[in-house]
């Protein structure tokens, strides 16, 4: 034992003193997290080098090390999710499989599925379609009847374990906390903080507090920054006694860097990029009756039991999801499948039921500045418009307003959005029994009834009562393209403009105005990038799509005649061909029938 002399100074007289002090043996430096993480990873690097190594000895040495890795853990080992385990099967073709399967499947080989399987799993899993079709495309790609039914019991298994509902957030928490690291199938979205250097993350579903995800997944995905990204995730729980640096801070206010929650491995189930042009490249080895086939079939319909009328009825449905601002409406009978599109196909798209909506939720929120729904959805559906209202007046001169300059006043600020409006109801009564009684926008609110500004604002109406309803035997059992490749089509074909291929072959008779040569176009332009994404049209097709769009454009403007007969009386919509000068005028085919 070591003696030290303590001296002191009091009363005028200097005294001494001694002091023993007893030596702390010094403990050894326990090593840090980080330290631990380096030290095993390097461990685990040579020992996979080993396992598959052709030496059998090296093999067996390796295998009894793992063994003593997992005995001398402190808590059980991992249970890792079936997910990173499994090798999925890869063989395609058979006899089952027509000529177009074959095709689809060659030419877009590993963005495919079978479209009945989907169907199949959402009977059972309310999850969203393109996280399902995506485990489809890795566990159920062959034509082997028994291999498809093993990989639905996987993908079973997958989502009842794995994927994160809202309701069992909590038991996920607990599933992570206790086995140490667990598999997670939701979506995650991030922002850079800028003041603290760093990316923060949260779930949707899984309600845990924002948390550091590395840069490098923000870097390799920057979908994560733009409106979230599904991916499939293993999330490990970092204990306090073990996080040196939570340890050091013990702040009273903690913050994302706190969280004992860290990404081991992401895996994005949605395209983490796309290239349009690569696609569109595939369009010269189809028809266009294939080409055409191949979306519907995307879209989860059987082409071969549809009409030519029917089939182009069901890719306008799609034109709002790749043109700008462009105002759709539908009405027609139940059970046609009005709102599929809008609520299964695209994530870019948003489904909204009928009832109150308010000018900050669609447009503008003024205390909270920020935009609506317009300025963050491709596409904003009403769904049963008839029981659509808006709480303040204003809402619908708003609504008025972006329908026709795809923008909208609010407060000091006038503010672009390029969200497409779409407008699905059911009609009571019989199309004959509309047409002589009252006129096809009917349905609509009271608000909006016989205003015909709103209406005139409508590129196209579809004849809802054209479609057939939704049997058996209309969804399809064949392949098309997995759902996040067709929507990630759609939206980057907005960027582009088809409109100006008219102007090759037709011009527009006189009794256009304005507003009718806007909706023609956008609803021309729509078919055009959905049919002929490469620009490869033929003056018989542009005829065609013609023809289409005027139908639609003029059941409109023979409602708005209904109306106010003496502003709207110019119905008679068509064309002149420049190339013998012969002029075309377009009916509707309602109207003839009553005729």
């Amino acid at each position: 034992m070591p003696t030290t002399y303590r001296y002191g100074y009091k009363d005028g007289h200097l005294y001494t003193t001694w002091v023993t002090k007893q030596r702390k043996k010094k403990r050894p430096r326990e090593m840090g997290l980080l330290g631990r993480a380096v030290v095993n990873t390097i461990a685990d690097v040579g020992a996979n080098m080993i396992r598959y190594s052709k030496n059998e000895a090296k093999r067996q040495y390796c295998l009894g090390r793992d063994v003593k890795k997992v005995m001398g853990r402190r808590e059980p080992p991992i249970d890792y999710a079936p997910i990173l385990d499994a090798s999925p099967p890869n063989s395609y073709g058979g006899a089952a499989m027509d000529e177009l399967d074959k095709l689809i499947v060659n030419v877009f080989l590993g963005k495919t599925v079978r479209k009945d399987l989907t169907s199949q799993i959402k009977r059972s899993a309310n999850v969203p379609t393109f996280v399902l079709e995506y485990l489809l495309g890795l566990y159920c790609s062959t034509d082997d009847e028994d291999a498809v039914q093993e990989g639905l019991k996987k993908i079973r298994t997958i989502l009842s374990e794995n994927y994160v509902r809202s309701d069992e957030s909590e038991k996920i928490k607990s599933r992570i906390r206790e086995k140490g690291e667990y598999t997670v199938i939701d979506k995650l979205s991030a922002k850079l903080d800028e003041f603290r250097d760093m990316y923060i993350a949260r779930f949707t579903n899984l309600e845990i507090e924002p948390f550091i995800i590395p840069s490098e997944y923000v870097s390799q995905y920057s979908k994560i920054l733009t409106g979230g990204l599904w991916c499939i995730c293993r999330i490990a729980y970092i204990r306090e006694e073990e996080n040196e640096e939570m340890l050091r801070s013990r702040r009273t206010k903690r913050g994302p860097e706190d969280s004992p929650f860290r990404i081991v491995s992401l895996q994005p189930i949605q395209l983490p990029s796309f290239d349009v042009e690569e696609f569109i490249s595939h369009r010269e080895q189809f028809t266009f009756v294939q080409w055409e086939d191949l979306l519907l079939r995307s879209a989860g319909y059987e082409p071969d039991h549809l009409t030519d009328a029917e089939k182009l009825h069901f890719i306008e449905r799609m034109v709002p999801l790749v043109e700008r601002n462009y105002n759709f409406c539908e009405l027609g009978p139940r059970g046609t499948g009005k709102s599929h599109i809008y609520k299964e196909i695209s994530p870019y798209s948003i489904l909204m039921s009928g009832g109150q909506t308010t000018a900050s939720n669609l447009f503008y929120n003024l205390r909270q500045h920020r935009t609506g729904l317009v300025g963050h959805w491709d596409c904003v559906a009403f769904d049963e418009v008839a029981g659509m209202h808006f709480r303040d007046m204003d809402a619908i001169q708003i609504l008025k307003d972006y329908m026709a300059s795809g923008s909208f006043a609010r407060g000091r600020d006038s503010i672009n959005a390029d969200a497409s409006l779409v407008y699905i109801g059911n009609i009571n009564d019989s199309v004959r029994s509309l047409l002589k009684n009252a006129h096809l926008f009917d349905p609509f609110p009271p608000e909006f009834h016989n205003d015909s500004a709103f209406f005139d604002r409508i590129h196209f109406y579809l004849p809802g009562w054209e479609i057939p309803k939704m049997r058996s035997n209309i969804l399809t059992n064949k392949y098309g393209l997995i759902t996040d490749c067709l929507s990630e089509f759609c939206k980057e074909m907005r960027k582009f403009d088809f409109s100006q291929k008219i102007d090759e072959y037709f011009q527009l008779n006189q009794d256009f105005n304005k507003r009718d040569e806007i909706a023609v176009r956008k609803t021309f332009s729509g078919l055009s990038k959905l049919l002929f994404p490469d620009g490869k049209i033929t003056k018989q097709e542009v005829g065609m799509l013609l023809c289409y769009a005027i139908e639609g454009r003029r059941r409109v403007k023979e409602q708005l005649k209904v109306m106010v007969p003496d502003e709207f009386a110019d119905v008679n919509l068509g064309f002149t061909d420049l190339t013998d000068g012969k002029m075309y005028v377009i009916p509707v085919a309602e109207n003839a029938k009553l005729q």
